[in-house]
C-alpha cells in the first residue's frame, strides 16, 4: 500500500478566527494567515523577506474544534488543498485562492503546549473499544487452559 500524501501549509494566524454557518447549515471556519519567507545568502546566513498573506477555510466538526483552539498569532500546520475563489470587494470582482484545511494543528516547532492524553468519551470510540475487547476476550466454551478459542 502506498503512502497517502496531501498538500500542506504552515503559517501564523493573522486575523481572529471566525466561525460561521454556510447556506447549507455546515459550520465554516475562516481566518487569514501569513507565511514568512527567507532567502539564503552566499555566506550561509538568511535574510527575511516580506511575508505573504492568504485565506484559510475549514468545514464541519473540525472547523468547530479548530475555532475553539486557535487565536490570532498562533503558528499552525494544516493539511488539505488550495482552490481558486472569486468574490466582490468594494464593487470590484476579485480573483484569489484559499487553502481548504481538512486537518489542522499547532506547529510543534514553534508552539509550547501540553497534550491531554486522558481517555475520550465518545459513543463511537466506546463502542469500538467494547467490540475490540469482545474480539480478544477468551471464550468460556472450548477454551483450553484459559486460551482463546480459534473457532474450530
Amino acid at each position: 500500500m502506498s503512502i497517502h500524501t496531501q498538500e500542506s501549509v504552515s503559517g501564523f494566524v493573522t486575523s481572529e478566527p471566525q466561525l460561521t454557518v454556510s447556506a447549507n447549515g455546515n459550520p465554516r471556519l475562516y481566518f487569514r494567515f501569513g507565511q514568512e519567507h527567507f532567502r539564503r545568502e552566499e555566506d550561509g546566513s538568511f535574510t527575511q523577506l516580506e511575508s505573504s498573506f492568504h485565506h484559510l477555510v475549514m468545514f464541519g466538526r473540525s472547523a468547530e474544534r479548530a475555532s475553539e483552539r486557535f487565536a490570532k498569532g498562533d503558528n499552525f500546520i494544516a493539511e488539505g488543498y488550495q482552490r481558486p475563489v472569486s468574490y466582490e470587494r468594494e464593487g470590484q470582482s476579485v480573483e484569489s485562492e484559499e487553502f481548504v484545511a481538512k486537518r489542522i494543528g499547532h506547529d510543534a516547532a514553534r508552539t509550547r503546549y501540553e497534550v491531554d492524553r486522558s481517555a475520550r468519551k465518545t459513543a463511537s470510540r466506546s463502542s469500538a473499544d467494547k467490540e475490540q475487547r469482545r474480539a480478544f476476550a477468551p471464550r468460556a466454551s472450548g477454551a483450553v487452559n484459559g486460551a482463546p478459542s480459534l473457532g474450530y
